[in-house]
């Protein structure tokens, strides 16, 4: 990665970051319950999560101006540990051999691909 990059790599991180806290909104407006189903989808949390998502849309489209496509997808699978992170803390999602395993790929993935 050169220079003139690491903005653009940036930029992609962040918008991967969002678009996991929409999901984060999106998840506390589903457990609710709403009154009918115009209140379900006029949600506040709904409305800002999809807002984030067309957001991150254009923030990634924006960053691979800068970014090689075939670094795209590595910087996304950021999201799943931003993710899991936020089920942990948020939810109190228990974690279990079998996730743990398969967020060390991804990990081990990104860090082989960047080395």
């Amino acid at each position: 990665m050169t220079q003139a990059q690491l903005p653009y790599v940036l930029l992609y991180l962040f918008s991967t970051f969002l678009a996991s806290v929409s999901q984060v909104l999106l998840k506390k407006a589903a457990v609710r319950e709403h009154k009918s189903l115009l209140a379900e989808y006029t949600d506040w949390r709904v409305l800002l999560g999809y807002g984030l998502f067309v957001g991150c849309t254009l923030l990634t489209m924006l960053a691979y101006k800068g970014v090689p496509l075939n670094v795209g997808p590595v910087l996304e699978a950021t999201g799943y540990l931003y993710v899991t992170i936020f089920g942990i803390t948020i939810f109190h999602e228990k974690m279990n051999p079998r996730k743990i395993l398969a967020l060390a790929l991804i990990i081990v993935g990104i860090l082989v691909y960047a080395l």
